[in-house]
């Protein structure tokens, strides 16, 4: 099922007409090739010239799109041997936040041991309902502290992928101990004396996002959003009325671009033109580029020793890192 946003039925109709003019080449025979050609290079302009115009409320819209890669597409396509291991130890599993270990590869025939960490929402209902919409309980951030833990342990570098709308905040979950599960994550990466990274793909709402997202360096694709909070429940706190959303989206600066510009994120990393919901093996090719390039000197650090002058170094730098957070020029933004 195609699906789409208002801004993008101008795209729609254009490609509508270029597959049926297509088609009626193949069935019938008819020499369209022209015709083609000057309606595939108007629509790449059409495209070019949608995407590089989209205010901040579009591009909360495309972070959201059902279509874009999630954490499991980038997993399979990087980290092909990628082992899940399930359960906090605690309570049970949770299918909203994943992880396991894999290999990276790093060019040049040379492949390192990592951990990996990642919020994964659902493209069926069925899987929806599974994995909570990516939406973790107090067991999936326990189950990350105990990931984490081992990471520390087999001196494994840390990659995670951030797309959520918000920690679960269900009754029960609040009953485990919701707050208490998120602030040890966080704490829990702040601690670690192995690289760690960052990745935000789609959402990265609230706390849910923040309890994987210490990172040394943190990367966010072009048409993704970070915020404290979403834009709905932003708009109901300041004015009573959620219907305001696009305004509090405003207000947020939520989005990579301006993200940047408050230092917030270290990379940006350019999406397929069009958005990563349009090109999924150009989505990924572009992210896993940009992750050797911006993580792979961290880990050709030697941090083998958690007692090392290197491996203190790589702690103490994370935690430097967000200490600067919000120091930043006004006048930028």
């Amino acid at each position: 099922m195609d699906i789409f946003f208002e801004f993008e039925k101008p795209i729609v109709t254009l490609e509508k007409k270029l597959q049926e003019l297509r088609e009626i080449q193949k069935s019938d025979g008819v020499d369209f090739k022209d015709e083609i050609e000057t309606l595939e290079k108007k629509l790449q302009k059409l495209i070019q010239e949608t995407y590089s115009k989209l205010g901040t409320w579009q591009r909360v819209q495309l972070s959201r799109h059902p279509n874009r890669p999630y954490t499991l597409d980038y997993i399979e396509a990087l980290f092909p041997d990628f082992l899940e291991l399930h359960g906090d130890r605690v309570f049970g599993d949770d299918g909203a936040l994943i992880g396991g270990t894999a290999t990276w590869s790093l060019g040049g025939g040379e492949k390192i041991p990592v951990m990996i960490m990642g919020h994964q929402k659902g493209r069926t209902t069925k899987q929806k309902v599974e994995r909570n919409f990516g939406m973790a309980r107090p067991e999936g951030y326990r189950k990350s502290v105990r990931l984490f833990e081992l990471a520390e342990r087999f001196r494994l570098p840390v990659i995670t992928f951030i797309d959520t709308p918000g920690a679960y905040p269900g009754i029960d979950a609040e009953e485990r101990g919701q707050s208490q599960a998120i602030a040890e994550s966080i704490l829990s990466m702040f601690s670690l004396t192995v690289p760690t990274c960052a990745i935000v793909i789609g959402e990265g709402g609230s706390g849910g996002a923040l309890a994987v997202g210490i990172g040394n360096c943190i990367l966010m694709q072009e048409f993704s959003t970070y915020s404290v909070i979403s834009p709905e429940s932003c708009a109901s706190i300041l004015w009573s009325d959620s219907t305001l959303a696009e305004r509090a989206a405003e207000r947020m600066k939520m989005t990579a671009k301006d993200l940047d510009l408050m230092s917030m994120v270290d990379t940006i990393i350019p999406e397929p033109n069009g958005g990563a919901h349009r090109d999924t093996a150009a989505a990924v090719h572009l992210l896993g580029e940009t992750l050797l390039k911006s993580f792979g000197p961290w880990v050709n650090k030697d941090f083998t020793d958690p007692r090392s002058t290197i491996s203190q170094e790589i702690k103490n730098a994370r935690y430097e890192k967000f200490r600067k957070m919000g120091d930043f020029a006004l006048e930028k933004i």
